[in-house]
């Protein structure tokens, strides 16, 4: 596929919420049809084994969008404020920056170098502990007289805690929140009359929970043969207390609208898993059509499209809800870019970090990537050239109101071990991905002169270096943002 000469491309940076690694078909996942996504693997580049930087919304996105690990910018959980982004950047350079959709900044309307941004946040903020905020959606279905689906309204259907958080959308199709996000941005592609070249966001609300597919996207899942959670009483029985007592949390809130339960039927089970996946092939079809208004403006070929997820979900795996945790369908997440320049048809296995894709954005507008930033371009591998990836990946969160058992939890992958640490616990998991991928078996007290042993020695010390040579690489950030 070749531009029409434009040196600057178009951006248009497409980021779901909680979307696992394995809902792309073409990827090897054919539980789940994903046409769209399925074009751009075919003509672009999807790197296979992306990891988030912390498996919840606002430290994800915070530091995808400044190129920083959660503990360097100081957002290590939800509404922890953040007021700067690379988008900057691209403003200051000639960009026309637009946000549509989810970005999880606080306060919620943060400008972050945006010149315009319709803001819609998670489809369901019914919880004491959530700052107040009416979003450009609850303002939609305001206007229109109807009551927005969440957990207040779920809460009256007599199977509310058996749904395992999965409903059907009611309203109006085209106001479901992940349509609704796609039509403005396609609303935006049409009328904008400016020429210069454009950054685009577009921040899918699902499909994160409540799990609401329209029912058009639910027929084709209704019947379908999904894998159940993958967990065992073993499994169970070995996680850290940090994690047990975060299993007990969701069984004991409703968060997001889903009622956790231990030991969910094989049936509930398939219901969560197909509408999750449904709602996926929603956003699927909402990304044809807002590839549809790029061609219908002229600038498809312009135009560099890329898609992720800010982190993924359990759906039951190993017992848990949604995130929190560092198994890998919590924090390994799709990552493909698709446009003018980008190596067609590859598929990169080396592990990647999906902030990563920041500094990414930047050479793709021919930018400088500021020395502090500790992400790392992944233009090289785009251009088909030799490229190894990252030895190491790195996740981390700090306790919050749903993550309760410790102050910070911190992970480190290699190409086969995985390493999960609590800073005030002696407890831990350690994984051999190749003999376990799963992750249905921890090492973490393998004796120390064991192979796992030494593994489990060598990334502590991994995490320790990395975090010293944070604090040094990033004091220059601390010094142009005094």
């Amino acid at each position: 596929m070749s531009g029409t000469g434009r040196t600057r491309p178009n951006v248009v940076f497409v980021i779901t919420d909680q979307q696992r690694f394995d809902t792309i078909n073409a990827l090897g996942h054919d539980h789940v049809d994903t046409p769209n996504l399925d074009r751009l693997v075919r003509e672009g580049t999807s790197f296979t084994r992306t990891y988030v930087s912390a498996p919840s919304c606002a430290p994800s996105r915070s530091s995808l969008f400044t190129g920083l690990y959660p503990h360097s910018f100081g957002v290590l959980r939800n509404e922890e404020v953040w007021r700067h982004s690379w988008v900057e950047r691209l403003a200051d350079s000639g960009y026309r920056c637009v946000n549509v959709g989810k970005m999880h900044t606080h306060p919620w309307e943060t400008p972050l170098g945006f010149h315009e941004r319709t803001v819609v946040e998670n489809k369901d903020r019914f919880h004491p502990n959530v700052p107040f905020y009416h979003d450009q959606w609850d303002k939609a279905l305001w206007t229109h007289g109807l009551t927005k689906p969440t957990r207040a309204v779920h809460r009256t259907r007599p199977d509310y805690a058996e749904r395992l958080g999965a409903f059907e959308w009611e309203l109006p199709d085209d106001l479901h929140s992940d349509n609704f996000v796609a039509g403005h941005a396609r609303w935006w592609l049409e009328t904008y009359p400016g020429t210069e070249p454009f950054f685009l966001q577009i921040g899918f609300p699902g499909p994160h929970p409540p799990y609401d597919p329209v029912d058009r996207h639910l027929d084709a899942y209704r019947d379908r043969d999904v894998p159940l959670p993958v967990r065992d009483d073993v499994d169970l029985a070995q996680q850290p207390e940090v994690l047990q007592e975060l299993r007990r949390h969701h069984e004991e809130n409703d968060h997001d609208s889903v009622v956790h339960l231990a030991d969910p039927t094989e049936e509930q089970s398939l219901r969560q898993r197909r509408h999750y996946l449904a709602n996926v092939s929603q956003i699927d079809e909402q990304l044809g059509l807002i590839m549809g208004a790029l061609e219908a403006r002229g600038v498809l070929d312009d135009t560099v499209i890329i898609f992720t997820s800010d982190h993924g979900d359990c759906l039951g795996d190993h017992g848990h809800s949604q995130k929190w945790t560092m198994y890998e369908a919590s924090v390994r997440v799709p990552a493909i870019v698709w446009g003018p320049g980008i190596a067609a048809g590859q598929r990169i296995d080396a592990l990647t970090a999906m902030m990563d894709l920041g500094p990414t954005v930047l050479e793709l507008a021919g930018l400088e990537v500021p020395r502090w930033m500790e992400a790392q371009s992944l233009l090289p591998a785009l251009r088909g050239e030799p490229w190894e990836g990252r030895e190491y990946v790195f996740s981390e969160h700090a306790r919050d109101m749903i993550l309760t058992g410790t102050e910070l939890m911190t992970m480190v992958r290699d190409d086969r071990w995985k390493y999960v640490e609590f800073v005030d616990s002696d407890q831990g998991q350690l994984f051999d991905l190749t003999a376990d991928p799963d992750e249905l078996r921890t090492l973490w007290d393998a004796p120390a002169d064991s192979e796992a042993g030494r593994a489990k020695a060598r990334l502590a010390d991994v995490i320790s270096r990395w975090r010293a040579r944070s604090a040094l690489h990033t004091v220059d950030f601390w010094r142009d943002h005094r």
